[in-house]
């Protein structure tokens, strides 16, 4: 396909399409003329994933990089590649300096992984969102209890297992790297279903008779 059907069927400019073929994100068409290139669905899928990365992850190009590159790389491990992605679309969180708060609260965080026996990288982005949240709640004086977590704990570990199972079950790499992308990206929908649920809750219980 020419590069202005690409960019229909993308729903992305040609001129966007051309900053990503710059930038490495995306391979240069086969060239069936001076000024003429060809594009396939493999440069369909790419400029999909890119737009998904770059409209519900809102990463920056640099991030897409990483995660292109590993999606190309066929000695990067599943695993791996979940990181990079995972990684990638990390929550933003600037652990404070001194603050015997978040040291205390990093603790409790550490204690808890280690207690649920997960393997979890000290690096791992979550680590510090967790933090950041039991440093919140402490500070609005609520307590944070292995009983508070239980039920939070129970739903991540039967999604987890519900999610990567499925890509376990997959031989073909392609489809299993498109199935675990898709399982980082759906932690909007978990968010946007909580926050409806929490909604229809707080009507049912609190709202007018």
């Amino acid at each position: 396909m020419r590069i202005s059907e690409l960019s229909e069927r993308s729903g992305l400019p040609v001129q966007t399409i051309k900053f990503y073929i710059r930038e490495g994100l995306l391979p240069r068409g086969v060239a069936s003329a001076a000024t003429r290139a060809e594009y396939d669905q493999t440069h369909l899928d790419r400029l999909r994933l890119i737009r998904a990365l770059r409209e519900v992850g809102n990463l920056p190009v640099a991030a897409i990089r990483r995660i292109v590159e590993a999606v190309e790389d066929p000695a990067v491990g599943l695993h791996d590649l979940f990181g990079t992605a995972q990684y990638a679309l990390r929550p933003r969180v600037q652990a404070p300096e001194d603050d015997p708060d978040w040291g205390a609260a990093r603790r409790d965080v550490d204690a808890l992984i280690a207690e649920l026996g997960w393997q979890v990288t000290e690096r791992a982005p979550a680590r510090d969102l967790l933090t950041q949240t039991f440093v919140a709640l402490r500070r609005l004086d609520f307590t944070v209890t292995p009983d508070d977590l239980r039920p939070y704990v129970e739903a991540a570990v039967a999604l987890a297992e519900h999610e990567t199972g499925g890509l376990a079950e997959d031989a073909s790499r392609a489809r299993a790297v498109r199935g675990m992308l898709a399982t980082v990206l759906y932690e909007q929908v978990l968010i946007a279903l909580h926050r409806l649920a929490q909604e229809d809750a707080s009507a049912r219980h609190f709202g007018p008779s």
